[in-house]
C-alpha cells in the first residue's frame, strides 16, 4: 500500500492551554520524534472520527509524563477549567 502525501496549509494560532497539559504534550511529541503541531493534529483527527489516537504503550507513557509534570486533570475536568487571575480570555456567554 502506497501512502501519498497530502498538500495543505498550516496557520499559526494563539491557542491557550493549561500549563502542565502543554508540558505533557511537548514531552510526548519529543518522545515520538514529532512536532507538537503534528501531535495535536493527529489527536484531533482521531477524535473527530471517534477513534483513540494512542496505543496502550503510548497511554502508559502519557501516564508517566502526567506524573512527572503533576498533571491530575481528566476529561471530566475539561469543561470546568477557569484561569486564575486577570489573564482569562473574555467569554461573553
Amino acid at each position: 500500500m502506497v501512502v501519498r502525501a497530502m498538500a495543505f496549509e498550516r496557520i499559526q494560532t494563539g491557542v491557550r492551554l493549561e500549563k502542565r497539559l502543554v508540558k505533557v504534550l511537548k514531552a510526548l511529541a519529543e518522545h515520538r520524534d514529532m512536532s507538537l503541531g503534528d501531535l495535536i493534529e493527529g489527536i484531533v483527527l482521531h477524535a473527530f472520527e471517534g477513534r483513540t489516537p494512542f496505543s496502550e504503550e503510548t497511554l502508559e507513557t502519557i501516564a508517566q509524563l502526567k506524573q512527572v509534570y503533576g498533571l491530575e486533570l481528566t476529561a471530566a475536568d475539561s469543561h470546568r477549567l477557569k484561569e486564575d487571575g486577570g489573564n482569562a480570555d473574555h467569554d461573553p456567554s
